[in-house]
């Protein structure tokens, strides 16, 4: 397998712009707070801001004069330098700054042709897919009917999915006995933006397929599973075949109903807006992506941001997205909370999504996301199950360490490690040695009361003659869920 390779200058030739670039806005944003501070009266009488701009004019113009001749320059020499050096190996730390900065200021980089910007592949172990039948072919060795693509999210890339070893979209793939096949884009675009050129590269994807594909499952994590929605919503206008294969979408912590922190920013935003010395400073807070603006409500659509400022006041509007009738819609949630109520209202998510967004729940009955109802479920309030997980587990509820909640810092909290102390009976210290933080997850669709747990992460070690591959939850769970012990 080739190693993905990168050009160290046309890495230098895309900080280089975004640092004149920032000189540029830095000159315009001190020039503005001169003159606001200009046009505050003075005790001689009357603003002085006419002549402090006629006074101070010349030299900024100066200043942005010389930084884009400086700019202009080095840019065009880096651009003659960088085929005449050899490329070098790349890094999985350098993959996520990039992946990181362009979830930021993904929109501007686009914009701007910024040898940074991410462009959209399909990829396998960090190496873009050649999407021809003949290359396919070659690349992978057991190409299956059943594709599982693995959509990540914010700031992230397709390299994150593993962790210690252990990838989750493989684990999914292998249980499906299917190929796993990643995707790689620019976060830092219109959810819309993506979700369309997603529909277009997995059509291509499944017409050079070495088999036919008779089913496609998509995983997707946070702003991913916006991303699938969308992907599927415009596939199925346009028509493409590979909507009527695909069987399910699974969202992992998906805010189907927006971010609070995205909506937290904007109201900052209008506030900087309404101070009279603060105005300036509002521009700061439009630098973020338009991916990141998206997620102040889940916005799929183009509808939702084509002819708006979406910096204006009220300037975010969704239009509701149904959830599509024909395709198997999975919801997982996370939340770092000890308790939880079963319909998922008023509990705290994982620090990013709150767990009634990530279930799609919604006070206006029409911006419901209906995941698919089971026993015991209502239509305002969906079957949920809760359970604890150890690690490794690959079932759909995710994973986990200890059995037991733990603060966001991964240090298991007092109250939770005495309830499960009392759970167990046994002692609550001969598990905390775990290394990865467990969370708690509710599955929207699952049949199992909230309960109920897992019969192998109950706060206690099995015995030695169950610790097998593979049991099943008691009672019934969505999937076999695969825990081993520690």
């Amino acid at each position: 397998m080739t190693q993905p390779k990168r050009n160290p200058l046309r890495d230098l030739r895309g900080v280089s712009r975004m640092a004149i670039d920032a000189t540029l806005g830095i000159t315009d944003l001190v020039e503005a707070l001169h003159a606001r501070i200009a046009h505050t009266p003075t005790r001689l009488g009357g603003p002085i801001g006419l002549a402090v701009r006629k006074a101070t004019g010349h030299v900024y113009r100066a200043v942005r004069g010389v930084t884009r001749a400086v700019g202009g320059g080095l840019d065009a020499l880096l651009g003659q330098l960088a085929p005449l050096v050899a490329d070098v190996p790349d890094t999985s730390s350098r993959e996520a700054l990039v992946a990181a900065l362009n979830g930021v200021l993904g929109d501007y980089l686009a914009r701007t042709a910024n040898p940074l910007a991410i462009a959209m592949r399909m990829r396998r172990d960090g190496v873009p897919l050649d999407l021809e039948r003949d290359a396919l072919a070659a690349r992978v060795t057991r190409p299956s009917s059943t594709l599982v693509l693995a959509v990540h999210g914010l700031c992230m890339n397709d390299l994150q999915w593993s962790r210690a070893g252990h990838d989750h979209a493989q684990a999914l793939a292998r249980d499906l006995g299917g190929t796993a096949v990643y995707l790689r884009y620019n976060s830092g675009l219109h959810v819309s933006t993506n979700g369309r050129e997603l529909a277009a590269l997995l059509e291509a994807l499944v017409d050079a397929w070495p088999v036919p594909v008779a089913r496609i499952v998509v995983l997707g994590h946070s702003m991913g599973g916006l991303v699938a929605r969308s992907a599927a919503h415009y596939g199925g206008l346009a028509g493409h075949r590979w909507r009527t294969v695909l069987e399910s979408l699974v969202f992992l912590g998906t805010p189907h109903q927006g971010s609070p922190l995205e909506r937290g920013g904007h109201g900052l935003n209008q506030l900087l807006d309404a101070l009279p010395f603060a105005t300036p400073l509002g521009r700061l807070g439009r630098v973020r992506s338009a991916g990141i603006t998206d997620l102040r409500h889940g916005s799929v659509l183009d509808d939702d941001w084509q002819s708006r400022d979406r910096f204006a006041r009220g300037g975010g509007v969704r239009h509701p997205l149904p959830l599509p009738a024909d395709v198997a819609c999975h919801a997982i949630a996370a939340s770092l909370a000890a308790k939880a109520r079963e319909d998922g209202r008023g509990v705290r998510g994982d620090g990013l999504v709150p767990v009634a967004s990530a279930l799609g729940l919604h006070a206006t009955p029409g911006s419901r996301s209906r995941f698919p109802r089971r026993t015991g479920g209502s239509p305002r309030r969906p079957g949920i199950s809760t359970c604890f997980r150890r690690l490794p587990c690959t079932n759909a509820c995710g994973t986990g360490s200890s059995g037991r909640p733990t603060t966001p810092t991964g240090r298991v909290s007092r109250r939770a490690d005495r309830a499960a102390a009392q759970r167990s009976g046994s002692d609550a210290d001969g598990d905390a040695g775990h290394d990865a933080p467990p969370h708690r997850a509710k599955v929207s669709g699952c049949r199992r009361p909230s309960s109920s747990r897992c019969a192998a992460s109950a706060g206690r070690r099995p015995p030695a003659r169950s610790a097998r591959p593979s049991r099943r939850c008691r009672p019934r769970c969505p999937s076999p869920c695969r825990c081993r012990p520690s």
